[in-house]
């Protein structure tokens, strides 16, 4: 074993006692819940209660107690963002497992939710609602009748299913091909009116502003920027025309505004990222090691 991996090893062996110590003495990562009842929508409907997350130092009360399985998922939740964060070691096994059941977890999750709302409440629950409503969506409002339209988005479906039998796969190209153009046609649409339109329209402004106390600097020299801005990024990449004299200068104007954009974008995009990573090391030391208490959550303990 190289010198490197002596000494992940025996941070390891050091991390692994820290964390059997905390364990015996300190309680860490245990979440508290107590039961709460909820309010009764419907006249004749059954009352009952739900499990609510609670503050460790309210522990012994009455009512509170210990939800193994959510502490089993927050020891679950640790474990795995240290196996992620062990990439920073180099490809590993743990990482490749905490990748693995991440993606397959994703996968089947997604797939559950896409099953549940797309075929059972958008596509039976609309074909047969009287059945859906008496055994899978008792909350589904009377009002809900058969809407045999729906026959039509059932059909493609099968034909798109066709992909998986050795014979006849093309009959899926049908059921993909009117899919891809529905698609494109309504997104095209979408795009033209949030992305083209309005931004054109966001950019006809005037240049010149007067408000109520008179001439409003900033808002002038706000409007004056984004108007600038706009056309000197489109003289950019307008190649029709030589770069040279004051077309050269404007292009090399809008190529200042392209390289604040983004970097501006790009700062916001690592921004976003350290605050996801702070995020996780926050619920390390406190959800999950009990060694910091921002929240006074286990105040006295």
């Amino acid at each position: 074993m190289s010198r490197s991996g002596w000494i992940w090893t025996a941070l390891m062996v050091v991390a692994g006692i820290y964390l059997l110590v905390r364990l015996a003495t300190g309680g860490m990562g245990l979440v508290y819940v107590q039961d709460q009842p909820v309010e009764v929508q419907e006249p004749g409907q059954e009352s009952w209660s739900r499990a609510v997350g609670v503050d460790p130092k309210r522990q012994g009360e009455a009512g509170v107690r210990v939800s193994w399985s959510r502490t089993v998922g927050t020891w679950l939740a640790a474990l795995f963002t240290l196996c992620i964060l062990s990439f920073l070691y180099g490809d590993n096994p743990l990482y490749k497992l905490a990748e693995a059941v991440f993606v397959g977890v994703s996968a089947g999750y997604w797939m559950v939710v896409g099953f549940w709302t797309g075929i059972v409440q958008n596509l039976f629950s609309k074909l047969a609602p009287d059945l859906i409503r008496s055994s899978l969506l008792p909350g589904l409002p009377e009002s809900q009748d058969q809407e045999l339209i729906y026959l039509f988005p059932l059909l493609l479906s099968v034909l798109m299913l066709m992909r998986l039998s050795p014979v006849g796969g093309w009959i899926s190209r049908w059921a993909l091909a009117f899919f891809i153009g529905a698609t494109a046609g309504i997104r095209l649409l979408g795009y033209l009116q949030s992305d083209f339109l309005r931004q054109i329209q966001s950019t006809i402004l005037p240049l010149v502003v007067v408000g109520s106390q008179g001439f409003d600097f900033s808002a002038s020299l706000q409007n004056l920027t984004i108007v600038v801005g706009v056309l000197s990024c489109l003289t950019y990449f307008f190649f029709s025309i030589e770069h040279k004299g004051v077309v050269g200068g404007v292009s090399r104007l809008g190529i200042w505004f392209l390289m604040i954009t983004f970097g501006a974008g790009f700062g916001y995009t690592v921004m976003g990222r350290i605050a996801l990573m702070a995020q996780r090391l926050e619920f390390l030391a406190d959800d999950w090691l009990w060694v910091i208490d921002p929240a006074s959550r286990r105040l006295g303990m």
